[in-house]
């Protein structure tokens, strides 16, 4: 992705979300300048990989496979001075843009759909080595908890969630046709560096040109 491309997502994504009456925190406004002059009072937000996250997973289209992120608070199994045990996103799915299958391997997570259009989810079990199996999944969507069968999709209207346990394979996209959609994603801290499996194989974070300044670095930039 170009550099000049995430600057703009970046700026939507402001105003998108203050349209729902979500303002983001103040960090998502530090500038590289200003990461430069933080002093160790803000060592969270550089150890725990706070910030913005926009990847296409390699996909070189982000409006047709990708995500936008935005990491608000997540705490450590590692750091006891990070006390928090879990963690809340911010996330954006643009209209039709599809988020590929993958599970996590110790963290449970919610997905929330706070406004915007309507979000679809496609739901698998897995195994241990990463591969979905053909056999019932348990769907938990706000206190409904049931059965249904392997590669069930279920849509959440703003205001709807669904808790996504783990080794569960999900894919979501913003169902086409009915707008861009505010998700919130709260889920458990993990000691695992990693805790996402991908079904097949993509690339998490994104090769950038740098193409223009940086607007406000993504979390992968301030930890370079």
């Amino acid at each position: 992705m170009k550099r000049s491309e995430i600057n703009e997502i970046m700026k939507w994504t402001v105003d998108f979300a203050a349209a729902h009456q979500f303002p983001l925190p103040p960090f998502a406004f530090f500038t590289v300048e200003d990461w430069q002059k933080l002093g160790n009072e803000y060592d969270e937000l550089r150890d725990n990989k706070l910030g913005w996250d926009i990847t296409d997973f390699g996909s070189g289209d982000f409006y047709r496979e990708g995500l936008t992120m935005f990491t608000m608070r997540s705490g450590s199994c590692h750091k006891p001075e990070y006390f928090k045990r879990y963690s809340e996103k911010l996330m954006v799915a643009r209209d039709g843009q599809v988020t590929p299958f993958h599970y996590h391997y110790v963290y449970i997570e919610d997905i929330i759909n706070r406004g915007g259009g309507d979000l679809c989810v496609e739901l698998w079990n897995g195994d241990k080595d990463g591969r979905r199996l053909d056999t019932d999944v348990r769907i938990s969507t706000d206190g409904r908890n049931y059965f249904a069968p392997a590669g069930t999709v279920i849509t959440l209207r703003p205001g709807e969630s669904v808790s996504l346990n783990t080794y569960t394979f999900h894919s979501f996209w913003a169902k086409e046709g009915t707008g861009d959609v505010l998700l919130i994603e709260i889920a458990q801290s993990t000691p695992l560096p990693n805790d996402g499996c991908f079904l097949k194989s993509v690339s998490r974070y994104t090769t950038i040109e740098e193409d223009a300044p940086i607007l406000w670095p993504l979390s992968s930039d301030v930890l370079k």
